[in-house]
């Protein structure tokens, strides 16, 4: 059921004063179309949490080390099987290659993320990163998803630990929030098939927390999921950074491109292409500002310019993000799906100057990186 207006000023005026929403508080605000409305309150809370004149960028690339995967997700159009002609897994001399630009252009981080390739051994992963460290030591390497780093413990048959504290001894900064979609495992059964589930992937999490890393969360929303999924999606993560208080941001996105990507559930019922319609602007502003209102207790919000375009993205920046994401040099995944949207870091900055705030450069723990404006 909608919300009453009144319910729904309510709801909002709680979440302005620093109070916890509950799960039917949220599901009521995504079950409401006042954008404006919830807008402003999530501007509100982005100003109180973030009074500074300042949003924020950074400068990375996004290296898809492998295209291979021996997960079968639906929605995407980047992974191929081992055997594929257009399989592909990078070379050193590629890789730094491309370390080397990023570093020419600013950057001072890569994200780096594959598939679930079903041969590498977790001593390749180890070599890349000291490889990387040796070569380029300033760099942070944002990398490996939880599904990644889940598969890595069945690969290499040791506790998830251990390959946490390998992988952190080798080289890894932190940990990115790739392969959330949604964290209801009713939906991650539907649109994928041998990817880790919910329990696991925030387990990947709590154990990098525990020790002692940072890492971002994600959601992918705008395909089989309900409302109430969504809510239980923040809910989950608002749980485990009460437990652990890792996770750095939170930065979410519409499922991109039904019309090019085979389709949740169609194969098994033979069809191999159906198209649905698309999440757009409204869903993703209003998705958005609610999770700036519901996890209370994650400190940024990423705007995703990449999905949205650079109009989305700059007015993202009134309805509870704080930071335009990255520059992002390099993008292979999502450009896959259809979608391209390029921006220059001038259009950043002015993307960020145009809504009325100073650009900064930061890292990936949100630490300013570049010299304060005069």
């Amino acid at each position: 059921m909608t919300a009453t207006q009144p319910t729904l000023d309510s709801i909002l005026a709680k979440a302005v004063a620093g109070e916890r929403l509950t799960s039917e508080e949220g599901v009521a605000l995504l079950e409401s179309h006042d954008l404006t409305a919830i807008g402003r309150a999530a501007d509100a809370v982005t100003r109180r949490l973030h009074p500074e004149p300042y949003r924020t960028y950074n400068i990375d690339r996004n290296i898809n080390y492998s295209n291979v995967c021996a997960a079968v997700c639906d929605f995407c159009a980047f992974y191929r099987p081992l055997k594929h002609a257009e399989a592909y897994v990078l070379s050193k001399e590629e890789l730094h290659q491309k370390i080397a630009e990023t570093l020419s252009l600013g950057g001072d981080q890569i994200l780096m993320q594959g598939g679930l390739h079903p041969t590498l051994p977790l001593e390749w992963y180890e070599e890349m990163l000291r490889g990387i460290k040796e070569d380029f030591p300033t760099v942070n390497v944002h990398g490996f998803s939880p599904p990644e780093i889940h598969h890595f413990t069945k690969v290499a048959k040791l506790p998830l630990k251990t390959v946490l504290e390998r992988l952190k001894a080798a080289g890894l900064g932190s940990l990115p929030g790739g392969g959330g979609e949604i964290l209801v495992d009713r939906v991650r059964k539907e649109i994928t098939q041998g990817k880790v589930l919910t329990d696991d992937w925030l387990n990947v999490h709590r154990v990098w927390h525990e020790l002692g890393g940072k890492s971002s969360a994600t959601m992918m929303f705008g395909h089989v999921e309900t409302l109430a999924d969504r809510i239980e999606h923040l809910e989950r993560l608002r749980q485990l950074q009460d437990e652990t208080g890792g996770f750095t941001a939170f930065i979410c996105w519409t499922h991109q491109a039904p019309q090019t990507t085979p389709w949740f559930g169609n194969r098994k019922n033979g069809c191999d292409m159906t198209v649905l319609p698309e999440a757009g602007a409204f869903e993703y502003l209003k998705t958005q500002a609610v999770a700036r209102l519901y996890l209370d207790n994650v400190p940024n919000i990423q705007s995703s310019w990449v999905t949205q375009g650079e109009k989305i993205g700059q007015v993202a920046l009134f309805f509870g993000a704080n930071d335009m994401g990255s520059l992002m040099i390099e993008e292979n995944v999502v450009s896959s799906a259809g979608t391209v949207h390029h921006l220059t870091l001038e259009s950043i900055k002015r993307c960020i100057t145009e809504a009325g705030y100073i650009p900064r450069q930061r890292n990936v723990f949100y630490e300013y990186i570049d010299a304060l404006p005069a």
